[in-house]
């Protein structure tokens, strides 16, 4: 098949609206409740997101926290290193 022919020659889809269905009260108390539960956890995933973004929050402000000490560190040390001690091997 040549791609110019390709667009012509699609099937056509069709699609047959459903006729409406008649739900009783047993099944449309059934519904309510599923939509009910998928609401608790769509509400549960949304505390669970707010708590992921404290989290990385507090992640930043704990890292920008360790450069600073780190830079306070070196800067007490002047410009001489720091003189480590080393063990005497027995």
């Amino acid at each position: 098949m040549k791609s110019s022919e390709t667009g012509s020659t699609r099937a056509k889809i069709s699609s047959v609206a459903p006729e409406p269905k008649l739900l009783d009260d047993r099944q449309l108390d059934a519904i309510l409740e599923r939509l009910d539960r998928l609401c608790d956890e769509v509400h549960a995933l949304n505390r669970r997101i707010d708590s992921h973004d404290g989290l990385l929050r507090i992640s930043h402000e704990l890292g920008t926290l360790n450069e600073s000490l780190q830079a306070l560190a070196y800067a007490a040390l002047g410009r001489q290193g720091p003189q480590v001690r080393r063990r005497r091997s027995a």
